[in-house]
């Protein structure tokens, strides 16, 4: 396998509409306002978060089982920003929606300017054929409220191109 350029990507998402929409530079500022970076970076793809979030709360002492999910283990939460309470978590989409080569492996990343403040985003594959907008999962593991940014940077995609295509994908297994 072999890690994917700038040059790939932009060629990927000419060629297969790879990430929609796609900021073909790594944006840093927006009408003179310092925001998280996102868009393309050397070696992959910073993502942003949609202003829609699911914030897990412990209100109605719901057990989280991914069997058997009861919402009332989390509230929704609209807006610019979100603050994790500590030592819990939040659920959030992507902007950017996805449709990953069957010759790809994706791995979502956590970004620095986040991990230096104890916020992790879980490490989610996008498997060959995958298509759509990525769940990321946001963990404060700090016992104090930590705050994430809508459509700002929040994690980076990277793409690993395989030499041949996987025999089995996401869409074979009906995923």
């Amino acid at each position: 396998m072999t890690i994917r350029s700038d040059q790939w990507i932009r060629r990927m998402v000419a060629e297969l509409r790879l990430i929609e929409p796609f900021e073909p530079s790594q944006i840093r500022e927006i009408d003179g306002r310092r925001v998280i970076s996102y868009g393309t970076s050397s070696y992959g793809y910073d993502v942003r978060c949609a202003p829609e979030f699911k914030v897990f709360t412990n209100i109605y002492s719901a057990t989280v089982d991914p069997k058997s999910f009861d919402e009332r283990s989390f509230v929704g939460v609209q807006g610019s920003e979100c603050v994790i309470p500590p030592n819990s978590f939040a659920l959030a989409a992507t902007v950017e929606y996805f449709r990953i080569p069957r010759n790809v492996l994706t791995l979502c990343v956590g970004k620095s300017t986040y991990a230096r403040c104890g916020i992790i985003v879980n490490v989610t594959p996008l498997e060959p054929e995958w298509e759509g907008h990525v769940t990321l999962e946001f963990s404060n593991t700090t016992n104090l409220p930590a705050k994430i940014y809508a459509n700002e940077g929040v994690a980076q995609m990277l793409f690993f191109e395989a030499d041949e295509p996987c025999a089995f994908s996401y869409r074979d297994r009906d995923g």
